[in-house]
This record gives C-alpha cells, sequence and structure tokens, in this order.
C-alpha cells in the first residue's frame, strides 16, 4: 500500500512541478493524473500494483469532501455577497459542458455509424 500511495503522490508532485515551471493554467494533479494514465497505457502492470489501493481510496472518497464542506462553511458570508456571479458562472460552465458533450458525441455518433445508415439520413 505504501509503494502504491507513493506512487499515486509522485504523479502529483510531477504534475505540481509541471504546472508551476512552464506556468500552466492547469491544477497539478489533473497534469499528475494525466501522466499517471500515459504511463498505465504502456505499463499496464502498474495497473495490479495500484488497484487495491486505489480502490481503497475510491471507497473513502466522501472523506475528502470533509475539507471542502469546511472551506464552504468558513467562507459563507463571501459566497453569499457574490452569489450572482457564482450562479452565472454555474449555469453558464453546465450549459457550456452539456451543450459540448452534445455536440462531441453526435460527432462521434456519425463517424462510428455503420454505412447502411450514414446514407440513410
Amino acid at each position: 500500500m505504501i509503494p502504491a500511495l507513493a506512487t499515486l503522490l509522485v504523479f502529483q508532485l510531477v504534475g505540481e512541478a509541471l504546472v508551476r515551471t512552464l506556468a500552466v493554467p492547469v491544477p497539478g494533479p489533473v497534469v499528475g493524473m494525466a501522466g499517471l494514465l500515459i504511463t498505465l497505457v504502456y505499463k499496464p502492470a502498474w495497473l495490479a500494483a495500484l488497484k487495491p489501493t486505489t480502490a481503497t481510496l475510491l471507497q473513502h472518497l466522501s472523506l475528502l469532501f470533509v475539507p471542502a464542506g469546511v472551506g464552504v462553511m468558513l467562507h459563507l458570508q463571501r459566497l453569499g455577497q457574490e452569489a450572482l456571479a457564482i450562479g452565472v458562472a454555474l449555469v453558464l460552465s453546465t450549459w457550456i459542458g452539456l451543450a459540448s458533450a452534445a455536440l462531441t458525441m453526435a460527432w462521434l455518433m456519425k463517424r462510428v455509424a455503420p454505412p447502411d445508415e450514414a446514407h440513410e439520413h
């Protein structure tokens, strides 16, 4: 379990270092996770070593939301002051996300459609 946790933390650290070095506007853990994905594609044997630890982490994922909940309670007044901006940002980002997912799905369905169905439309 310790080597698997160390591996996950090293990928997060490398992601953070890359983001800070290159000044990329992406969270470091996301870059680290992408690096881990690439590594797992090329070294599938690592998956067996990481799987038990990651399964345990996923079972207790709800505990990771506790700090976020505390942060919300701590800054509740500020959230109230900026409720309109937060609400607009949430609604717009949701609409944009749904629209981009729908357009991507429609594009993929056209590309993957069997040849007979493609000519009928």
